[in-house]
């Protein structure tokens, strides 16, 4: 990932210790199968393993949800995601966020948040480093700091945390190990 990367760019990078993403259309590529009694959602295997580095390399990783899902859940719990939010309407994505970052001590420029729609304007354009997915609407994008090559549920998420690992110089241990 050879991506030309500004000074304002890289301090943004520089400060994230909280990675939160949306769901249905960041993780996945927004489909949602449902019969019988059960409802079955696509997640990209590489985009797990991202995620699963980003908590190995000190990050904080959650993920914020309008929509409750069990399949959504048994997913964050197999990834060991620290925090997962399915506010449904109880309150705005943004409400849920600064909810987390009074409890964890944070503020808005250490979040990376990455969404895909409307919904998900409010955090993005709070976010120290906003990402938008590669298919995501027109004005999830004009927020972003960064949209990815990438789709939701295709990579987008690993593009947006090997970026972040990457420019502060906390991939290329994993790199190594893995190489062993």
């Amino acid at each position: 990932m050879a991506k030309k990367i500004t000074a304002s760019l890289k301090s943004r990078l520089s400060r994230i210790k909280l990675f939160l993403c949306d769901v249905d259309g960041v993780l996945t590529d927004g489909s949602i199968f449902i019969g019988g009694e059960r409802e079955f959602k696509r997640f990209n295997i590489r985009d797990g393993l991202g995620l699963v580095v980003a908590r190995r390399a000190g990050l904080k990783v959650g993920w914020v949800s309008a929509r409750p899902s069990l399949a959504t859940k048994m997913r964050a719990e197999e990834l060991k995601i620290d925090f997962l939010v399915q506010q449904g309407d109880n309150i705005s994505k943004t409400g849920a966020i600064e909810q987390l970052l009074a409890e964890q001590k944070l503020n808005w420029s250490d979040v990376c948040f990455v969404g895909d729609d409307i919904i998900d304007l409010g955090p993005l354009t709070r976010a120290g480093f906003a990402v938008a997915v590669g298919d995501g609407v027109a004005e999830a994008k004009a927020a972003a700091h960064y949209v990815t090559k990438n789709f939701g549920g295709r990579g987008a998420v690993r593009e947006a945390v090997e970026l972040i690992l990457r420019s502060q110089k906390k991939w290329q241990p994993f790199v190594e190990k893995y190489s062993a």
